[in-house]
């Protein structure tokens, strides 16, 4: 039996600000309770590296929540490990960087 899911995508502008714009789209989209902070901290870790515009996805399949955040360039090994870091690894199940490089992602699984 496959599982069937969602996808949403959306372009935030490059500026601290959108931090909380990023987590309200979220709360809309998402019911679990820490993607929220963990889509804030992918946003955050990927702002670092100085994009113009971040782009955010939700996909669900199942009970699995993955969220991404891709800038426009390569990811400075600071951005892509920093302080956030230990956050996104404490709330979610896996996560990475994306095969570009340019974002993160974190997953999301409901308990």
């Amino acid at each position: 039996m496959s599982e069937s899911g969602r996808s949403w995508t959306r372009a935030f502008k490059g500026h601290a600000v959108e931090a909380a714009h990023v987590r309200h789209w979220i709360r809309e989209r998402a019911s679990h309770p820490d993607a929220p902070q963990v889509a804030h901290e992918l946003f955050v870790a990927v702002l670092g590296a100085g994009p113009e515009v971040i782009e955010m996805t939700i996909s669900t399949a199942g009970p699995r929540l993955k969220l991404t955040a891709t800038g426009t360039d390569p990811l400075p090994l600071l951005h892509s490990h920093g302080p956030g870091w230990r956050i996104i690894h404490g709330l979610a199940c896996t996560h990475g960087q994306t095969d570009d490089k340019h974002g993160l992602w974190a997953q999301l699984e409901d308990q």
